[in-house]
């Protein structure tokens, strides 16, 4: 029996709603249901999703409650209907994560968390991931959920998992959107400041294949204009961050399989990941075009 991880990139509300179609292809390709995964690693919106897909909803469940289908679980359509919208709020004074600073003088993270970490403190409102992981959280058992944050001091990052709701948080405090999240003492922001996907933490589990579903990679250069320049800024480092983690896991015999948006799929979604407008018709080109790549 092939033993499988699951790694759930980072990517707002079109990254999600992009990856739970990028799943349905893997379960139709590879006869498979992610949910079973030995390990499931999430990173923001990937850590979303994964909390949900461990509290048992099925894909099609996940899909419709994301378009606001009639009869999708009531509780994913009042969560999805409560996240944020596609413009942050006004932020507070002071840096969401200085320590990404001293991070990238010591070599620990890349120029594009620096960055991040010298934005403002985001004050966006939580609350709905909050309440999210506290009705999951007795349905949740999977025994190897990691929903990945960094450090806001060290820009280490840290694979949460409980209180469910605070992790929840933690892994999507967007430096600049979110505040910090405190969680065990020690202040967090989201994982994909540091990785897209870090699916090198999997390399532990001597796994025989891991399967990256990355919303905020590609497989190759991908053209842009106007204003998607800036998001393929973003892209290129977060691109050659995965290439890097996944070297560490083909060292370790396991097979990768990377599920990156396509030209055309990057063309809907646009360069604001967090544009709600855009759900139905990021869903309808990736249940077209996502399909799975031995890389």
């Amino acid at each position: 029996m092939t033993r499988r991880g699951l790694v759930l990139g980072c990517g707002g509300t079109l990254g999600l709603t992009w990856s739970v179609a990028a799943l349905h292809s893997l379960r139709r390709e590879l006869g498979w249901d992610p949910v079973s995964a030995e390990v499931v690693v999430g990173t923001s919106g990937g850590a979303e999703l994964a909390a949900i897909l461990a509290a048992g909803f099925d894909l099609d469940e996940v899909l419709a409650a994301r378009l606001g289908s009639a009869g999708a679980p009531e509780l994913l359509l009042e969560h999805f209907a409560a996240g944020p919208g596609g413009v942050p709020p006004l932020p507070r004074p002071g840096f969401a994560a200085p320590g990404l600073l001293r991070a990238r003088l010591r070599g620990r993270v890349d120029g594009t968390a620096a960055a991040a970490g010298l934005l403002p403190l985001g004050s966006g409102d939580n609350s709905w991931l909050l309440r999210l992981g506290a009705a999951l959280a007795p349905s949740v058992q999977h025994p190897n959920l990691m929903l990945i944050a960094a450090d806001r001091r060290t820009g280490k990052r840290v694979p949460l998992r409980e209180p469910l709701g605070p992790a929840l948080a933690a892994s999507w405090a967007i430096p600049g959107w979110f505040p910090p999240v405190v969680v065990g003492g020690r202040e967090y922001v989201d994982g994909g400041t540091v990785s897209p996907t870090s699916a090198d933490l999997l390399a532990p589990f001597g796994l025989d294949e891991v399967v990256v579903v990355a919303p905020m990679t590609s497989s190759g250069p991908v053209p842009a204009r106007g204003l998607d320049r800036v998001e393929r800024l973003l892209r290129g480092p977060m691109t050659r961050r995965l290439d890097a983690e996944e070297r560490v896991l083909r060292r370790t015999g396991a097979r990768v399989l990377r599920v990156e948006p396509t030209a055309e799929a990057l063309a809907v979604m646009g360069p604001n990941f967090m544009d709600r407008r855009r759900v139905p018709a990021v869903a309808e080109v990736a249940l077209r075009t996502t399909a799975r790549e031995d890389a």
